[in-house]
């Protein structure tokens, strides 16, 4: 089986790399980037369609069918917005696009980039952590072949990306030492995009895949 992957937020820095780690895998044929603006990617795998309205893909069904693997890498963190706004990035779009893909595409596999922290409770202290783990559950309970919630922490960029957030070039040089003091908080871009093909192709025992499940399946 080959993979054609639909991918949301390839103009931020996790976006890019998965984006970059499904251009160099033979095993994915064909992308489609879902972008506000666009991203300037150039390759014979991808195509790109601009959507200004991610709460309504009605008029776009078209483009979207066909695809059997979803990269949900689209967010925002819960410091740059307020309550309300976060909730309606984080979970009503997202909620949005997945509704309008399971509906289309049902052998499809959904990957949804959460966070290490997230409270699949929806009932913990910390707010941003109850709207992610509100998202997860309620993505899990659509009807895709299979859904997977990625709970990345620090992440590694790739090297050369130009998304790259300015405090992970930073803390980049320290990931060796990191990885060996915090195992479960890290993993690398690399990882992380591979991690989402090999899930795609061969599912994996756990819905929820926290940093040491996403460096043993993407080395």
């Amino acid at each position: 089986m080959k993979i054609r992957a639909i991918i949301f937020g390839s103009t931020g820095m996790v976006g890019e790399g998965v984006l970059h780690q499904a251009i160099q895998s033979p095993e994915v044929e064909q992308i489609l980037l879902i972008n506000r603006r666009p991203g300037g990617c150039q390759d014979e795998k991808v195509k790109e369609i601009i959507i200004n309205d991610f709460y309504n893909f009605s008029e776009r069904d078209e483009y979207l069918k066909g695809y059997n693997a979803c990269y949900f890498c689209l967010g925002i963190s819960s410091l740059a917005v307020g309550k309300d706004e976060y909730v309606k990035i984080t979970y009503d779009l997202t909620l949005s696009a997945a509704k309008a893909l399971s509906s289309l595409n049902p052998e499809m596999t959904f990957c949804y980039v959460s966070g290490t922290g997230t409270d699949s409770s929806e009932q913990g202290k910390i707010r941003w952590a109850r709207v992610k783990g509100k998202t997860e559950n309620d993505l899990l309970s659509l009807p895709f072949k299979q859904a997977f919630m990625f709970r990345p922490g620090f992440i590694r960029p790739i090297t050369g990306l130009e998304k790259a957030y300015k405090v992970s070039k930073i803390i980049s040089p320290l990931y060796p030492l990191l990885k060996k003091l915090f195992p479960n908080q890290v993993c690398t871009l690399e990882e992380l995009g591979n991690a989402m093909i090999a899930v795609t192709r061969r599912g994996y025992s756990k819905k929820h895949l926290e940093n040491v499940d996403i460096s043993l399946i993407g080395r």
